[in-house]
Formats: C-alpha cells, sequence, structure tokens
C-alpha cells in the first residue's frame, strides 16, 4: 500500500483524491498555488506545499516544483488528476526516475495513446473498431493527399497527430478545399503542439460521442465499468453525461466493451482508462484513449459500486485486480451535470466570491465540489466548480432525481451554467435519449 500520495492538482478532484486516500489510511500532501491556499482539500490534507505563483505554468505544470514537493515531503506517489500533468508523459518519466509512484500508466503507454496515429495503429491491431481513414500520417505530396481522401470519401477531417480537446481539426466538403485546409492544420498543429504531423478521417455527420470505462492492473488482468455518453457538447466540451449509453444494440456495446479490454492487455495498460468513440448507424469508431481518470467518471461508479479512484490507487501500490469482469454489476442509469462558474448564456467565465452555497441531496444524489460559503473562485483556471450526479433505477428516475437536484442547487455570488442544465434535462429531444454531438450548439443556435 502507498504510504503517502502527493495530489498534484486542484479543486473538487483534488478533493475526491483526498478523500479516497484518508478511506485507505494513505497520507496525503496537497501542493497549491498561492490563490489556491485556501481550497477545501489542502485545508483537510496532512500536509500542503504552495509550488509557486497562480498562473498554471508556474504552479501546477511546474513539474520540478512538484517533485521537489514529493522530496521534502516524504511521498512516495503523485496522483495527476485529470487535466495538468495528468496525460504528460515527460512528467510522468520524470516522476518514475526520481524514485517515485506515478499513479497512472507508464510513460511509453501515454505516449502510445497520446499520439493519435500510433494509437489508431494500436487499436487495428487489437481489434478495435476504427474510423476509416488515412494509414499514419498524411504524405507531403498533394497527388497522394488527394487520393487517400477519394479512396476515404467527402466529407473527410484532417486531424492534429498530437491534437487535443477540440483543436487542430479541419473539416472538408470538397476536393477543391482540400489541400489548403490541410497546410492550415499543419500550420495550427505546429503551432498549438509543436508537431505538425497529420492524418484523414472519414467524418460522420450525426454521431454520438460514447466512451468505454476501463481499469488494468499492468499484471495482465483488465475489465470494463460499463459505458457512458457524452454527446452533449459545446466546442468540443463535454457539459451533461450519462451511463448507459441509452439506445444502443447490447451486442454492439459487448463488442467494443471486449475489444477494450483486450487493447488494455495488449498495450499493458495499467491504471484508470476511457476508450472514447464515435457512435453511428449501429457502429463504434475509435477517436482516442484518455490516460486518467475522467470528470465524469462518477457516473460510472454510481450503476457499479466500484470507486475508480481508489482502484487507481491500490493499482499503483502493486496490488492485482480484485475483482474479475463477471463481478462487475450494472444497476440502473445516472446523469452528471457539470456545473461551471460561467454566464449560463454568453459562456465568459465568471470569478469572484461565493457568498451563499447549498448543495442539493436526497435519495440517489452525489454532488462532487470545492465550494463553501466565502470561497473565492479564481480568474485562473477551468471554470468547473461542482459535478451534481444522479443515481435512479432506470433512466427516467434518473432524470427526474436530476431535476430536483438542479432546483434545489443554490450558488450565489457569481455567475454559473445551472439554468443551461435545467432547461437541458427538460429537453423533450434529450429526454427521449440517444441524441448527437452537434444537438446542444445546435439548439444554443452555435
Amino acid at each position: 500500500m502507498l504510504s503517502k500520495v502527493l495530489i498534484a492538482n486542484r479543486g473538487e478532484i483534488a478533493l475526491r483524491i483526498l478523500r479516497a486516500c484518508k478511506e485507505l489510511d494513505i497520507k496525503t500532501v496537497a501542493v497549491h498555488s498561492k490563490v489556491d491556499a485556501d481550497l477545501k482539500h489542502v485545508r483537510l490534507a496532512d500536509e500542503s506545499v504552495c509550488i509557486g505563483p497562480n498562473p498554471s505554468a508556474d504552479s501546477y505544470l511546474n513539474i520540478p516544483a512538484i517533485i521537489s514537493a514529493m522530496e521534502v515531503t516524504g511521498a512516495v506517489a503523485v496522483h495527476p488528476g485529470y487535466g495538468f500533468l495528468a496525460e504528460n508523459a515527460n512528467f510522468a518519466e520524470q516522476v518514475e526516475r526520481s524514485g517515485f509512484t506515478f499513479i497512472g500508466p507508464s510513460p511509453a503507454v501515454i505516449r502510445l495513446m497520446g499520439d493519435k496515429v500510433s494509437a489508431i495503429a494500436a487499436m487495428k491491431a487489437a481489434g478495435v473498431p476504427t474510423v476509416p481513414g488515412s494509414d499514419g500520417t498524411l504524405s507531403e505530396e498533394p497527388a497522394e493527399i488527394i487520393a487517400v481522401a477519394r479512396d476515404v470519401g467527402y466529407p473527410v477531417i484532417i486531424k492534429a497527430a498530437a491534437g487535443g480537446g477540440g483543436r487542430g481539426m479541419r473539416v472538408v466538403h470538397a476536393e477543391p478545399h482540400l489541400l489548403n485546409a490541410v497546410t492550415l492544420t499543419r500550420s495550427e498543429a505546429q503551432s498549438a503542439f509543436g508537431d505538425s504531423r497529420v492524418y484523414i478521417e472519414k467524418f460522420l455527420e450525426k454521431p454520438r460521442h460514447v466512451e468505454i470505462q476501463v481499469l488494468a492492473d499492468g499484471q495482465g488482468h483488465a475489465v470494463h465499468l460499463g459505458d457512458r455518453d457524452c454527446s452533449l457538447q459545446r466546442r468540443h466540451q463535454k457539459v451533461l453525461e450519462e451511463a448507459p449509453a441509452p439506445d444502443i444494440p447490447e451486442a454492439a456495446r459487448k463488442r467494443v466493451q471486449d475489444a477494450c479490454v483486450k487493447a488494455c492487455i495488449d498495450i499493458g495498460y495499467r491504471g484508470a482508462g476511457t476508450f472514447e468513440f464515435l457512435y453511428e448507424n449501429g457502429n463504434f469508431y475509435f477517436i482516442e484513449m484518455n490516460t486518467r481518470v475522467q470528470v465524469e467518471h462518477p457516473v460510472t461508479e454510481m450503476i457499479t459500486g466500484i470507486d475508480i479512484v481508489r482502484e487507481q490507487l491500490l493499482i499503483a501500490g502493486g496490488e492485482p485486480l480484485s475483482f474479475t469482469q463477471k463481478d462487475v454489476v450494472f444497476r440502473g442509469h445516472a446523469f452528471e451535470c457539470r456545473i461551471n462558474a460561467e454566464d449560463a448564456t454568453t459562456f465568459l467565465p465568471s470569478p469572484g466570491t461565493v457568498t451563499a452555497y447549498h448543495a442539493p441531496g436526497g435519495n440517489g444524489v452525489r454532488v462532487d465540489s470545492h465550494l463553501y460559503n466565502g470561497y473565492r473562485v479564481p480568474p485562473f483556471y477551468d471554470s468547473l466548480i461542482a459535478k451534481i450526479i444522479t443515481h435512479g433505477r432506470d433512466r427516467e428516475s434518473a432524470l427526474a432525481r436530476m431535476r430536483t437536484a438542479l432546483d434545489e442547487l443554490v450558488v450565489e455570488g457569481i455567475k454559473t451554467n445551472t439554468d443551461l442544465h435545467r432547461n437541458l434535462v427538460r429537453d423533450g429531444d434529450f429526454q427521449r435519449g440517444g441524441v448527437n454531438i452537434h444537438y446542444l450548439e445546435k439548439k444554443l443556435g452555435l
């Protein structure tokens, strides 16, 4: 068992990790920027260390400062949460070279799955369904690029090999626009990621975003914990998630879940991970793997009863998976609404002091949040301030509980997107289930 874990993150996920550590009697170290000294998990941790000024580049992305904090506090492992350094292979490598444990997959696997081209190749080899596209990165020859696009069939999407977060991609509907789009995407990729490689995929017109949660111990054992639907998105950022994904044939669901488990074993995966797919007309198409815990992991925990962060800690401590696939039982349905400190109409950030905060409660309601009365939301980081999660015996009951929970939520002193969520959970199309990834932006007129 790990004796002391440094939490290299902030906000609700840092508090989530701290609670899992406490349940396992693991000592905790909270690192924070100057403005985050009053975060709830910093107050509750066994030790805390200020690692730099407010900008994330000088604090939460400051690798030497984090490793130094591990050295001076005697921490033996680091949990990166999500965002910041969670999928940074160089960070994981420096942690391990310094003699500490990185709670996540190996640096080699992070690199493999972080590069979209190598990830797709690995998934094809493992039998995971992928989007039709170029076999690797595009050449520099215009004729070859045109030939690939014709073979795939329009519309196509040009993607950066090192891309992510919705950046480094461009849709092309007709051949006259292809070469210019490739040039622009290469330039954007070089600027954003320091890597100009791009590839082509078939552009799916109205897909859903469905993902598979996995756990693997790196010792030859892996399981899936079902799927989630994350199709309600704005500018490629998820807004509301649910588990399981509605209206998917069980045979198709099982095939892709089993393929993901096999892929984990094939690549020697360790820890929690998520395979992300586009789903259209009964078919799954792999797009990427997130080699970390996801923001939306609570909906999976609610329908399985499995504490994903706890399992991350046990696996990092060298424990094999304590259960097999047949032990995973799915019960009911769950939703998660991401509450952000932002205007519900303009989506502009809304930092400031929380003058009143009341979290909803009741049967089947969970709130993951670092908020408290008097907490000041800083302007320097992601605007996520709470996650409202509800569970019910079926989709309808879970959704009814979410409507009640959102109506009970009170956050005053700052603006939040709560009204957007109240509208979404009463939207007729969403209530029927199965909306595609363009639905929310179309609804918002974007």
